[in-house]
C-alpha cells in the first residue's frame, strides 16, 4: 500500500489529499500542518478582521469529519525539519520521523520580517495566521492609530479590512508607488491618490527605520506633545509606539503590521537533495528532481508560459491546479500543468485593478497607454510581435476576463495589434476577432464571465 505524505495543510495540500483519495481508495495519505488549526484558507482572515465570516468560515472545509470520512490523516501543530530523499523519511519537529512513498511539498511561504529596531516587540504583527488575526483584532478597534508597512497585494487586502475596522491608517511604502510588483508609476500612483482620496495616509519612497516603545517614545514627538499640553506621562496609552520614518516623520501607533512581503517555506529541504533556486523547481507535471518528490503552491517554482520562465506564481487558483496535477501524477495519472501565469486582480478600497504577464513589456516590445486621471481609469497594454503579452488596468472592470484570455492564450492579433496600439479600448472587438477564430474562445469566455 502507498503511502503519501504531504506537508502543508493550505488549499494545495488539502486538494492533493482529496484528489489522491478519489483516485487511489486504499493507500494512506498524512496531511501535515504546522498549526494548532483545522485547514483554514489565509485569504479568508480580511473578511474575517471585517467581520463578514467568523473563525470557521475560514475553514478550507465545514463538513465535521471531513477528513476523518475521506481516511486522511491530519497531523497539526508539528513541522518538517529534515527530509532524506535517499532513504524516504521525514524528520519532524516533535522528534518523530515518518516515511513516505510519495511526498507533496506545499508548506507555503512565510512572511519577511524586516530588520527594523523593534519589529519583534509587541504590538507588531503580520497578517498572515489565524492568530495574527485574533492579535489584530484586539488591537483594531475604532480610532486606534494603525501604520502598515508594505503596500504590495497582499498589504492592499489588508488595508481594505483595516480600512473598514474604522481605524486611523498610515501605510509605508519603500517603492515609489502602490503595488510597484504589479502596477506601472500610473496606475501605482493613481491608486495611492485614490486611497489618500478616502483618508489613508500614504508615504511612499519611505521605509520605517524604527519602533520604538516606553520611555524611548515618551521621549520623541508624542512625549513632547504631552509635555506642552501639559499632560503626564501615565496618561500617554500604554501600547503606543512611535514609529521613526526614513523621511523624518514620526508617526504614533497602537498597532504595526507587517506585509513586506513574504519568502517560501524551504529551509528544511537544505540537503534534501531537492533542487530549488527562488523555491522549489518543478516540471509540467510539478514533480521535483527527485522522483516521487513533487510540489504546488506557494512554495513551487514551476513555468511559466508567458514569460518563458519559472516563477512561484502565489495564487490561489494556481495553487489548486498543481496540487491537482502531483495528486494525479503521484497516484500514477499521468497530469501536466499548462503553465501559470502571473496573474492579480486587486479591489483597494473600491478600486478595481489587474495586472497579467509580463506588464513590464518585453525588450523590442512595443507599448500603448490610456490614462484618465479624472475617472480613475487607466489602461496599459504590452506587445511582443503580435501577441500581447501583459497588461495593467484600472478601473477597468469590463475587460479584466478578456484581458486574461488574449494573454493567456497567447494570441496571435495579426492587424489588430496595430489597432490596439491606436486604440486600447478596442479590447473586445480584438478578442472577438482574433481570439475566437483561434480557437480561445470557450475558455478566456468563462474567464470574463468570472471577471
Amino acid at each position: 500500500m502507498t503511502h503519501h505524505v504531504i506537508l502543508g495543510a493550505g488549499p494545495a495540500g488539502v486538494i492533493a489529499a482529496e484528489t489522491i483519495r478519489k483516485h487511489a481508495p486504499r493507500d494512506t495519505i498524512t496531511l501535515i500542518g504546522d498549526e494548532n488549526e483545522s485547514p483554514y484558507s489565509r485569504m479568508a482572515i480580511p473578511y474575517l478582521l471585517i467581520g463578514k465570516v467568523g473563525e470557521e468560515g475560514t475553514h478550507l472545509r465545514h463538513t465535521p469529519g471531513h477528513f476523518e470520512s475521506l481516511n486522511i490523516t491530519v497531523r497539526r501543530g508539528v513541522r518538517a525539519k529534515v527530509v532524506d530523499s535517499a532513504q524516504r523519511t521525514i524528520q519532524l519537529s516533535d522528534g518523530n520521523t515518518i516515511g513516505f512513498d510519495t511526498l507533496l511539498i506545499a508548506t507555503g511561504s512565510s512572511p519577511a520580517t524586516p530588520p527594523i529596531p523593534g519589529i519583534n516587540g509587541p504590538g507588531v504583527h503580520s497578517c498572515w495566521t489565524l492568530a495574527d488575526a485574533r492579535a489584530i483584532a484586539n488591537l483594531a478597534k475604532p480610532g486606534a492609530k494603525v501604520l502598515q508597512m508594505g503596500a504590495g497585494f497582499i498589504g492592499c487586502i489588508i488595508m481594505e479590512a483595516l480600512q473598514q475596522r474604522g481605524v486611523e491608517l498610515s501605510v509605508v511604502e519603500m517603492g515609489d508607488r502602490m503595488v510597484p510588483r504589479m502596477m506601472g508609476p500610473a496606475a501605482g500612483g493613481m491608486i495611492k491618490d485614490w486611497c489618500v482620496a478616502k483618508g489613508v495616509k500614504v508615504f511612499t519612497g519611505a521605509r520605517v527605520e524604527a519602533i520604538e516603545r516606553g520611555a524611548s517614545a515618551e521621549k520623541g514627538l508624542a512625549g513632547k506633545i504631552a509635555e506642552v499640553v501639559g499632560i503626564g506621562q501615565s496618561s500617554m496609552p500604554s501600547g503606543r509606539m512611535t514609529v521613526r520614518l526614513s523621511t523624518g516623520d514620526s508617526l504614533e501607533a497602537d498597532l504595526v503590521i507587517s506585509a513586506t512581503g513574504v519568502r517560501p517555506n524551504i529551509g528544511f529541504l537544505e540537503n534534501s537533495g531537492v533542487r530549488c533556486l527562488v523555491g522549489v523547481l518543478t516540471d509540467a507535471g510539478m514533480q521535483t528532481n527527485v522522483p516521487g518528490i513533487y510540489a504546488a503552491g506557494d512554495c513551487a517554482e514551476a513555468f511559466d508560459k508567458v514569460s518563458g520562465k519559472t516563477i512561484v506564481s502565489a495564487i490561489q487558483p494556481n495553487a489548486a491546479e498543481q496540487a491537482r496535477v502531483a495528486a494525479l501524477n503521484m497516484v500514477g495519472q499521468k497530469a501536466e500543468l499548462k503553465g501559470v501565469t502571473q496573474i492579480n486582480v486587486l479591489d483597494t478600497l473600491g478600486l478595481i485593478s489587474s495586472s497579467f504577464g509580463n506588464w513590464e513589456g518585453l525588450p523590442g516590445g512595443q507599448h500603448v497607454e490610456l490614462t484618465d486621471k479624472a475617472n480613475h481609469r487607466h489602461l496599459s497594454l504590452q506587445f511582443h510581435g503580435d501577441q500581447m503579452v501583459g497588461c495593467n488596468s484600472v478601473g477597468w472592470t469590463d475587460h479584466v476576463g478578456v484581458m486574461r484570455g488574449l494573454v493567456e492564450g497567447q494570441v496571435h492579433l495579426g492587424e489588430w495589434k496595430d489597432k490596439l496600439l491606436a486604440d486600447p479600448t478596442k479590447l473586445m472587438d480584438a478578442y472577438l476577432s482574433a481570439a475566437q477564430g483561434q480557437g480561445h474562445w470557450s475558455g478566456a469566455a468563462d474567464d470574463r464571465r468570472r471577471g
